[in-house]
């Protein structure tokens, strides 16, 4: 027969497990939340499980004791009474209560604990209220994943529980948005309470847990028709993608002498003359095509050079005949 514990441990991984699989759905509307409330859950059990063992299996330690409850003399029990639910049991401590415990007592790490008091946040303002721009699929999906991470490590620290067997992960978010046209957000005021909480909280550095892990997406040419779309833009609002040097080479291969060439050889009325230039002038206007490289990114005076995409030869098609193939 198992014990309280590790009924209390399974209950735990059953939950988390919940959480991710919901998360991972291809089209769930209610995604993030879902995830919150089951993950909250799942910690919960995971922390009343090891406060159980700590405390030599005595349940009455998880009780909360009702100080209200008098003899009738008017003097304390000598053996205090639980606080009591409508129908008769026991109240235990909750997830707030227990996760002040354990930090109290150094059982969990100051950034796995800043993590749950963000997942509480989420968790509270979904059931208690709701989210009401969605703004935060990013954001969510970095509390969360760091939730989940935190959650492997420490159930197989306390309790040996091996989780490699299962799919412990999120998905990225780019397999989440698959919209054709930009929507513009505007935050609720509860919304960019919570945002200003997480980013004063986030100030973890080199530590096991974390408060939310950061996401790092990556862009490759696929003709698949799944590829997600991206486009470069100057826009100042749009969320910042920074690219490798190996990704700006790959996405700006031309040099303006490798353009020129590449333009002798393609077309047959190829001139190098002011229509051309005129051409190239327009194009350095555009991301897609054309971008600048600084010797020092600080220093707008320092060596530069252009690169060019292959996008820009599509345009030139319009302008110049190509030759024949033979």
């Amino acid at each position: 027969m198992k014990s309280r514990v590790q009924e209390l441990v399974d209950k735990s991984v059953s939950a988390m497990m919940s959480a991710i699989e919901i998360y991972n759905k291809p089209d769930f509307k209610y995604r993030e939340e879902t995830f919150a409330i089951l993950a909250i859950n799942a910690w919960e059990l995971l922390l009343k499980a090891k406060w159980l063992e700590v405390n030599q299996h005595d349940i009455k330690s998880l009780h909360v004791i009702d100080n209200s409850k008098k003899r009738k003399d008017g003097k304390p029990y000598k053996h205090p009474k639980p606080k009591l639910t409508e129908c008769g049991n026991p109240v235990t401590h909750d997830f707030k209560k227990l996760t002040n415990k354990f930090i109290g007592q150094n059982l969990i790490s100051n950034e796995c604990y800043k993590n749950l008091k963000v997942l509480n946040e989420i968790r509270n303002s979904s059931v208690h209220f709701y989210n009401i721009s969605g703004a935060f699929a990013l954001q969510l999906q970095e509390v969360g994943s760091a939730t989940v991470k935190n959650y492997v490590r420490v159930a197989e620290d306390w309790f040996q529980v091996g989780l490699s067997k299962f799919n412990f992960y999120l998905m990225p978010l780019t397999f989440m948005s698959r919209g054709d046209q930009a929507v513009v957000i505007t935050l609720s005021n509860e919304e960019k309470n919570f945002s200003n909480y997480v980013q004063q909280l986030d100030d973890a550095k080199n530590t096991l847990d974390s408060v939310t892990v950061s996401l790092d997406i990556s862009f490759a040419r696929s003709k698949a028709p799944e590829a997600l779309k991206v486009q470069i833009t100057n826009d100042p609002s749009a969320r910042k993608v920074v690219l490798t040097e190996e990704q700006v080479k790959d996405k700006y291969p031309f040099v303006y002498k490798d353009l020129v060439g590449q333009c002798r050889s393609r077309y047959e009325n190829f001139l190098q003359n002011g229509k051309f230039n005129n051409l190239m002038k327009s194009f350095k206007e555009q991301s897609k095509y054309h971008h600048l490289r600084l010797l020092n990114p600080d220093n707008p005076r320092s060596a530069r050079t252009d690169f060019y995409s292959e996008a820009i030869l599509t345009e030139l098609d319009k302008h110049y005949d190509k030759k024949h193939q033979t």
